[in-house]
């Protein structure tokens, strides 16, 4: 599904400050299988993650989306296929106070257009789907732990992406709640989704379902462990 070859990505470029986060990654991401970006705190993980999902841009090298090279891309166009292809589910969650859980899961579904009844049903199937549709009214802020990250997870899959990114995704949850997410992860990938993880948790990693291991340290693959 994704290719990568020699990524590189500088910030901070020609500066004092200067700092390589990812050097030379050359990796295959293979579609409707999930994959562990595994390493620890400053490894480059996150920003691997970032280029995967057409949030960041290298500094040099070259991506593959099928066959296609998206690397040079116009930003209308990554934007376009960033919503279309990729689901995020970040470590914070991220889900906006104050408001439902149904309007949480509905807002990125906006920029697409279509008619806010057809969103609104999309949104309530996933909730129903992961065994919240009751709690479709609660504010977010009132959800428990294991709640608000199915909310993430109906949210992130809202638009029908290809593929799931999530970074930590168990970083703040209890080891019950890290396999409760594995499941539907495993759930996932059977109904056609490419996964792709970012994590130092041995939960994960260590996942019978999951496909390939990349171990990253200092921004570099230390080798490539399939499973």
């Amino acid at each position: 599904m994704i290719e990568l070859n020699g990524i590189r990505k500088v910030f901070n470029a020609g500066k004092p400050n200067e700092f390589c986060a990812l050097e030379g990654i050359t990796a295959t991401i293979e579609r409707n299988r999930t994959t562990v970006l595994k390493g620890p705190s400053g490894s480059g993980k996150t920003t691997l993650l970032s280029i995967l999902g057409c949030m960041a841009r290298p500094t040099s090298g070259r991506i593959f989306l099928g066959e296609r090279e998206i690397t040079s891309l116009p930003e209308r166009f990554l934007t376009e296929i960033r919503r279309k292809t990729f689901g995020f589910i970040f470590q914070q969650f991220h889900l906006i106070p104050r408001l439902s859980a149904l309007e949480n899961v509905m807002i990125p579904a906006y920029p697409l257009g279509g008619r806010k009844e057809n969103i609104r049903e999309r949104a309530m199937e996933l909730l129903s789907l992961f065994g919240v549709g009751r709690k479709a009214s609660s504010k977010v802020e009132w959800l428990s732990g294991g709640e608000a990250q199915r909310i993430a997870i109906a949210r992130a899959l809202i638009n029908d992406p290809a593929a799931l990114i999530a970074d930590e995704p168990t970083a703040h949850l209890d080891s019950g709640l890290s396999r409760e997410f594995l499941e539907i992860a495993r759930d996932l990938e059977d109904r056609g989704k490419t996964v792709i993880i970012a994590s130092h948790d041995p939960l994960v990693f260590e996942a019978d379902r999951v496909a390939k291991v990349i171990p990253m340290r200092d921004g570099r693959i230390v080798s490539e462990v399939a499973s």
